[in-house]
């Protein structure tokens, strides 16, 4: 069996009943249906990024790729603003993979290669609207203090409102719980792919 990092890669063959459920949940929703700016799995099958380890549990990993879908394709934060935020995580946590995906998915929702070599650099953007710059602010705030203080809260929902609050947060504790997974078993980037940072 190949390794992944720290992991077994498994093969689609070499997946129990429980496993190959979510493998299929995995490949068959909607991240397979969309264009996929990178490859979901390899030549053999296997799972690229964060989600191979989420075949060791598959009753919790199940769990976590339908938030991850419900984060990308089911909420209301717009595109743009939604991949600022997963880019900016993903610097802010030094999570090499989630750069090299959602850099390439970035493009795809608008964001300019100025734009992404700011957000890599940690520089201003002075091409970001206001609410794209309050979500980029909200997320280092989220992730260096794990809160909001009353006057970042009453911002935050004067701009973007609750419902879009609530979903960028649900996004921070996500992106944030993938960050730590990648690093804890040291998932390598595709073959060819330089590291960012």
């Amino acid at each position: 069996m190949a390794k992944h990092g720290r992991l077994p890669w498994f093969t689609p063959d070499e997946l129990d009943p429980d496993a190959r459920a979510l493998y299929n949940e995995i490949t068959g929703g909607p991240r397979a249906q969309v264009s996929r700016p990178f490859p979901l799995t390899d030549e053999d099958g296997r799972l690229n990024g964060p989600f191979n380890a989420m075949l060791l549990s598959p009753e919790v990993g199940s769990a976590l790729q339908e938030l991850g879908a419900a984060i990308r394709y089911r909420s209301s934060l717009p595109a743009r603003s939604r991949e600022l935020a997963i880019l900016e995580l993903s610097v802010l946590r030094r999570a090499a993979f989630e750069w090299y995906a959602h850099e390439r998915v970035g493009k795809q929702a608008g964001l300019t290669d100025d734009e992404l070599a700011a957000l890599r650099d940690a520089r201003p953007a002075p091409t970001f609207d206001a609410n794209e710059t309050l979500v980029r602010k909200l997320v280092g705030t989220l992730v260096r203090d794990r809160d909001l203080d009353d006057i970042a809260y009453a911002g935050a929902v004067k701009a973007l409102g609750e419902r879009v609050l609530m979903e960028l947060i649900a996004l921070v504790g996500y992106y944030d719980l993938l960050a730590l997974g990648l690093r804890v078993w040291r998932t390598p980037l595709p073959a060819g792919a330089g590291e960012p940072f």
